[in-house]
């Protein structure tokens, strides 16, 4: 997830609590999407020709005031990507191959057997949820990597390589999980319209775009100001008006379909049921595989991160507009941020915690440097 991955975290002391170390907008994210939700709702029951008039002028099959909030949510976030560093770590195969196996192979196979584990009768949901296991984080992996004491450098490359690799095939991958793969499983797809080019075009516009004004946005402002000065002065100050796009978009989203949340509360357990568990399987699976391979922790820990976190924008933005903001793929796409967020929170303890247990030895030669 990237909703607030730009937002300042500071890190005065390694050993506070977790949640102190996190920024007060990261800090309190479950609670922002829940007021924005709750707005959403009221804004809907208010204004019940709110989605009739939202739709009156479109782009790429969404309404323009939403795809105005899709896209600066995630433009920040592709602001901060230090796409310089990828070739610093091009030359150690064995982890970068590790990390394009769990994100790229294992990632979306895992969360496509939990959505038809979980999801068997709703297509509509597991369509969203695959759209989120093909959506690999992008940003908000550096928080989390950062209060598990994982490797930055590390961190940020991985990043660089999960936006790059987001543009060649996501579009690619999403045809082909959505409507090649069902028919493995004995899925009857014809009533899903949906072409590669459509996704392509989504992808194009709500990746491509905020992708192409972010890196121009870095590089120009890191060659007239510094990187310095682009990284601890600019970022912390435009870094959180992702979160603003986000909640946005959320309420506006809410407004359209908000009652459908009141009308079915267990449907949203179901997509939450299949979500926790897909973070928990591929944090563990991570840090196994990690481990097993010999990476120390820093380089497991940013690993397992890179592999248990989703990029919820970019799902949210191709559900939106590929199915319609009132579908039920949106809805799950939106469902995931709020899932995410305390998951991912409880996974930096479980890391911490496994560092004190298979690295000793490390930890012992970190406390002796201090």
């Amino acid at each position: 997830m990237t909703a607030s991955n730009s937002a300042t975290l500071s890190l005065p002391n390694a050993d506070a609590p977790i949640l102190q170390r996190l920024s007060t907008l990261d800090r309190f994210l479950p609670f922002w999407i829940f007021a924005a939700m709750a707005i959403g709702i009221l804004l809907g029951k208010v204004y019940p020709g709110l989605g009739a008039a939202l739709d009156r002028v479109q782009m790429a099959g969404v309404s323009v005031p939403i795809a105005v909030g899709l896209l600066w949510m995630m433009y920040p976030v592709l602001a901060k990507v230090r796409y310089e560093t990828i070739g610093a770590h091009v030359r150690d195969t064995k982890l970068l191959s590790t990390s394009l196996l769990l994100n790229w192979v294992l990632g979306p196979l895992i969360m496509l057997g939990l959505a038809w584990v979980f999801l068997p009768d709703m297509p509509a949901y597991r369509n969203g949820l695959v759209l989120i296991g093909l959506a690999r984080c992008i940003a908000m992996v550096l928080i989390w990597n950062s209060l598990a004491c994982g490797s930055g450098e590390l961190a940020a490359v991985l990043v660089a390589l999960n936006s790059v690799f987001q543009i060649l095939t996501y579009s690619v991958l999403g045809w082909l999980f959505l409507t090649v793969v069902p028919h493995w499983f004995g899925a009857d797809t014809t009533t899903l319209h949906i072409s590669m080019a459509q996704i392509a075009r989504s992808v194009a516009i709500f990746l491509g775009v905020p992708l192409i004004a972010g890196f121009v946005t870095r590089k120009a402002l890191v060659a007239k100001k510094g990187a310095l000065w682009y990284d601890h002065t600019f970022m912390p100050r435009f870094g959180p008006t992702a979160l603003l796009g986000l909640l946005y978009t959320i309420v506006l989203m809410f407004a359209m379909q908000g009652h459908r949340i009141l009308e079915l509360p267990l449907d949203v357990l179901r997509i939450a049921l299949p979500l926790l568990v897909y973070f928990a399987v591929m944090f563990s699976l991570a840090f196994w595989l990690s481990r097993r391979l010999g990476f120390n922790y820093e380089a497991t820990a940013s690993l397992s991160f890179t592999a248990a976190g989703n990029n919820f924008e970019l799902a949210i933005a191709v559900a939106v507009a590929t199915f319609g903001i009132g579908s039920g793929e949106a809805l799950a796409a939106v469902v995931g941020p709020l899932i995410e967020v305390p998951a991912l929170i409880g996974l930096v303890y479980v890391s911490l915690w496994a560092r004190r247990r298979f690295f000793p030895a490390e930890l012992s030669v970190r406390s002796g440097t201090r």
